[in-house]
């Protein structure tokens, strides 16, 4: 990979697009993961003002002083940088007490945890709408397009998507020629959305080199191993369950004779 000519390529497309959107910088959640340093680094090589928000909803510790790390790395390189912290534990405590409880618990853990990642969309787009930004996607290709691991409306939820065409593998190159912090590059990938060290993998049930390989394989399925079975079975399963995520809204479309 090209990595230097892939960095100038995005900073120029960002530049293009806040130019057309007429709008005024950018705005990013900042979590202490590979995916929204390098967007935010992006974001801050093109000159243009760069909002890094910090959101933690009870958040590991390692996960915080991550992203605070990073995010005064970047303003000490980048004049154009300016940081936030909005905590929203209380909030999140708040609207879960305000919940009806139920009896799955593992059923309301996970939709708590996606409502972990719409608070933290809201909280982005109040400070977009202050300062007139444009609030930046961190999701990269296997997160976006391959097995759909993001929250609809919450992560998911952003005005341009930067790295959504690089795989992992690619936004970690493009970190190193970013000078992102080495604390970041070396931490497991984590989405932040449950309190704990559970990672990404813990929660897929395949490393991203892995899921890198299913999006990408073309060949003859009885040439492969076990587990190379088992990861393809799991990536076509959670690409086919997740394009609810990944297609255009579906619109029901009103025969004209109706309307006439």
């Amino acid at each position: 990979m090209k990595a230097q000519k892939t960095i100038d390529h995005i900073t120029e497309w960002l530049n293009d697009y806040l130019k057309k959107s007429k709008q005024n910088g950018f705005v990013i959640g900042v979590s202490g993961g590979i995916d929204s340093a390098v967007t935010s680094a992006l974001c801050a090589t093109t000159g243009k003002p760069t909002l890094c928000v910090e959101l933690p909803i009870h958040q590991h510790k390692s996960q915080v002083s991550r992203a605070r790390k990073h995010i005064e790395h970047l303003e000490g390189r980048f004049a154009n940088v300016n940081s936030v912290k909005v905590d929203l534990s209380n909030t999140f405590d708040t609207f879960k007490s305000s919940l009806p409880e139920l009896d799955d618990k593992d059923l309301q853990d996970f939709a708590l945890a996606n409502s972990r990642a719409r608070l933290r969309m809201t909280t982005l787009y109040y400070f977009a709408g202050i300062h007139g930004y444009l609030v930046a996607g961190t999701g990269n290709k296997v997160e976006d397009f391959g097995v759909g691991f993001y929250t609809k409306y919450g992560d998911g939820g952003v005005d341009l998507s930067p790295i959504a065409d690089l795989m992992k593998s690619e936004v970690y190159e493009l970190a190193e020629s970013l000078s992102v912090i080495d604390d970041i590059q070396e931490a497991e990938p984590t989405d932040g959305l449950h309190g704990d060290h559970r990672t990404d993998e813990d929660q897929i049930g395949a490393s991203y080199d892995e899921l890198e390989w299913a999006m990408k394989f073309d060949g003859d399925i009885s040439e492969l191993s076990d587990r190379q079975h088992e990861v393809l079975k799991l990536y076509k399963k959670l690409n086919t369950a997740n394009q609810h995520k990944m297609q255009p809204i579906p619109i029901c479309e009103i025969p004209d004779e109706f309307k006439s």
